[in-house]
């Protein structure tokens, strides 16, 4: 996966003798002053040297798909908290979980990270992550105890009572197990690697259902997507509970296609952090599992390379 950024070119920092004439390049303008003092080509060059051009360069940052394993923890753990932010979810054991069902999942990690950096260290960093936490399941553990009630109390104050009666009916009943959705990155990673990981874990879920392990019978999967809004449309209660699908700005731009504004089967709530400048909010969407295949299609439509 190629990234863009802009490189700093640095002039060559070779010494030059200090009665050398400087070099002119074959376009330089004959018409110079032949006679000017050589303190001033040497502060001139000087000055020249220190000046760094800013050159357009495409730099390729290559990332590979791994199996989530116990060096993944202190990675995971730190993406979790910038979804929950000071949320009251223990992350810390809803990583280890994560890391106790690695038959799904997956880690990001820059390709030959250690060969680039020289630093051990490195090889361990994660760029992003996804898995998927059966909150029907894990009933009973802390961090899925929390996460359910997070959800409906937020969502408590900023949706209509109805679709929190109907969200707190589908998180308790067993017959129809919910998966919590976890997909996190670092903000500079582009939303193409998405699709297959994404692609990759619905493969993970169908085997783990071919062969009844965790997290294999999900009938609906839960996402809490890191949305954002315009500080002056979400100033009161009323706003906050009719935000349009336009006015939302996905911070994982491809969690837009799991949200549609205008289907009746999707459940949709919205919660704001109200003391953090700008505005954010977290998107909470129950999407049943049938509609994925036609998820993936349009993610594959929109973000394949």
């Amino acid at each position: 996966m190629a990234s863009r950024s802009k490189r700093r070119a640095v002039g060559d920092g070779a010494p030059r003798p200090p009665d050398a004439p400087a070099q002119r390049h074959e376009e330089e303008e004959d018409d110079e002053v032949e006679d000017q003092d050589e303190d001033d080509e040497e502060d001139s060059d000087e000055e020249e040297d220190e000046d760094d051009e800013v050159v357009d360069e495409e730099v390729r940052v290559d990332f590979e798909a791994y199996s989530i394993s116990d060096n993944d923890h202190d990675g995971i753990k730190k993406l979790l908290q910038q979804l929950f932010l000071k949320a009251p979810v223990n992350t810390a054991e809803l990583t280890d979980l994560l890391i106790q069902q690695n038959h799904i999942g997956s880690v990001i990690k820059q390709t030959d990270a250690s060969e680039d950096s020289g630093d051990d260290e490195d090889e361990d960093e994660i760029f992003g992550f996804i898995s998927l936490l059966s909150l029907t399941e894990r009933k009973g553990t802390q961090c899925a105890e929390q996460i359910k009630e997070l959800i409906l109390s937020r969502c408590d104050q900023n949706c209509a009572k109805s679709v929190v009666d109907q969200l707190d009916k589908l998180l308790s009943d067993a017959a129809k197990p919910v998966g919590l959705l976890l997909s996190e990155r670092f903000i500079n990673v582009p939303p193409q690697i998405a699709l297959p990981m994404h692609q990759q874990l619905q493969k993970e879920l169908a085997e783990a259902h071919r062969t009844n392990k965790p997290c294999g019978k999900c009938h609906f999967y839960l996402l809490i997507s890191k949305t954002f809004v315009e500080a002056a449309k979400n100033n009161s209660r009323q706003k906050r509970s009719s935000h349009q699908k336009d006015e939302l700005v996905f911070a994982n731009a491809e969690e837009e296609f799991f949200y549609e504004e205008e289907s009746d089967t999707r459940l949709g709530g919205r919660w704001a952090f109200d003391d953090v400048p700008m505005t954010p909010l977290r998107t909470v969407m129950l999407i049943p599992c049938g509609e994925m295949s036609g998820i993936m299609d349009r993610l594959e439509e929109h973000l394949s390379v």
